[in-house]
């Protein structure tokens, strides 16, 4: 595990972030959450530190300047999280080696994006080569798989991936690499075939099989249905039933 540290003098925030985020599936530690910046350069004086993130506007001393300081130590990556969006924060973060900027309320998806990039620079600075275990990715497969069947009416991959705890680029890469099958063609495929069960029942109209799996405009189920299966919905019918509606 990467060690981590956490600095705001909002309380209430930093200490969500360090509990509410499940840092450990990603390889991080919170090891410690300070509310000031000095007592946050003093502990990292003393004590092994991966990762640094933290606010700018602070009483005793501001981001900005703890960045700064922090490039004494090159080997620990700096992270913003910050209300303000200004050009000088940004300018300064780039010259000082800031790795991201998060914007607050920081957004799940951009944090875990953020985090990965970082673990996998620090995996390369230590020559870290390691493949997590097959049933590591075998269960986000399974858990992808179980939640385009009970939600794929309405499902997206952004949705998924805060299930699995992933961001939502790597969660496509990892399930296309593992299951043979991007999230999208399976959450087609499932939708797909969802409305030729549908339409194996007379009673169904097509525009309430449209909604049902996913799409607001019939029209535009038609034109997937046929894509996916060469013949209309209507067609199809025909074929399963003998009849029309």
């Amino acid at each position: 595990m990467y060690k981590l540290i956490m600095v705001d003098d909002e309380e209430k925030i930093v200490g969500g972030m360090a509990q509410l985020f499940p840092w450990q599936n990603i390889g991080f530690e919170v090891v410690e959450v300070f509310t000031s910046a000095r007592k946050a350069l003093e502990y990292i004086e003393t004590h092994p530190v991966d990762v640094v993130m933290n606010d700018i506007e602070m009483p005793d001393m501001n981001g900005l300047e703890l960045s700064r300081r922090l490039m004494a130590y090159p080997n620990i990556e700096k992270v913003f999280f910050s209300s303000y969006s200004n050009y000088e924060y940004f300018r300064t973060a780039l010259q000082n080696g800031v790795a991201d900027y998060l914007m607050k309320p920081v957004d799940y998806s951009a944090l875990l994006e953020c985090f990965e990039k970082i673990r996998a620079r620090l995996d390369a600075r230590d020559h870290v080569t390691e493949e997590k275990p097959k049933a590591y990715y075998d269960q986000i497969v399974y858990d992808v798989q179980q939640y385009l069947k009970e939600h794929y009416r309405t499902a997206t991959l952004e949705e998924a991936a805060a299930k699995v705890s992933l961001s939502p680029a790597y969660l496509s890469r990892v399930f296309k690499e593992k299951s043979g099958e991007s999230f999208s063609e399976l959450l087609l495929r499932t939708r797909m075939e969802k409305a030729c069960e549908l339409l194996a029942d007379i009673q169904n109209r097509s525009y309430d099989i449209a909604y049902y799996v996913g799409y607001d405009n019939p029209k535009n189920f038609s034109r997937a249905f046929k894509a996916y299966y060469g013949v209309s919905p209507s067609e199809y019918r025909k074929s399963k039933v003998g009849g029309a509606e």
